[in-house]
């Protein structure tokens, strides 16, 4: 089981995406896309952007919410607990008092939108990046970066070969 896995629910924004992936490859942290996705999330249409490291990651292909937690309850199922904690401006816990454990699968919502109030009870953990009041939000993919930078530093590092 990977030691950490970044989701992405229903992308908008393929730059992002390409962003996060990426960020996947160079640290061995699984990546999982949850459908449906605002533009075409097939590894062909991924290659043509440019994403040479789509072969240094490994990326789950979720058609919907739903589709993600029967593979969760089937991880589960199988003995690989994957605690889901999402990321969100909605959140009141500070992302650096969440103790992170291998196997955790951090999530980000969709850049217009978040996740709705039935994805966000489905999440084990919610947690924020405190910001300045008068700020809105940061771009989903530095978000993504500072959180799985604290918890691949609270399991022992990046899951590099």
């Amino acid at each position: 089981m990977p030691p950490l896995a970044l989701a992405l629910y229903q992308p908008d924004i393929p730059q992002n995406a390409g962003t996060m992936l990426r960020m996947c490859a160079c640290l061995g942290v699984e990546a999982a896309i949850i459908g449906p996705a605002g533009f075409p999330v097939t590894d062909a249409a991924f290659r043509r952007a440019g994403m040479d490291y789509l072969d240094l990651v490994t990326l789950l292909r979720h058609a919907s919410f739903d589709a993600f937690q029967a593979w969760r309850s089937a991880q589960t199922a199988a003995g690989r607990r994957r605690r889901l904690i999402l990321l969100s401006t909605r959140a009141e816990a500070p992302y650096t008092a969440c103790k992170y454990e291998s196997g955790d699968i951090l999530m980000v919502g969709r850049e217009s939108a978040g996740v709705p109030d039935d994805v966000f009870a489905a999440a084990d953990l919610a947690v924020t990046i405190p910001m300045r009041p008068q700020a809105r939000s940061l771009n989903v993919a530095v978000s993504a970066a500072m959180v799985i930078g604290e918890a691949l530093r609270q399991i022992g590092g990046n899951q590099t070969e």
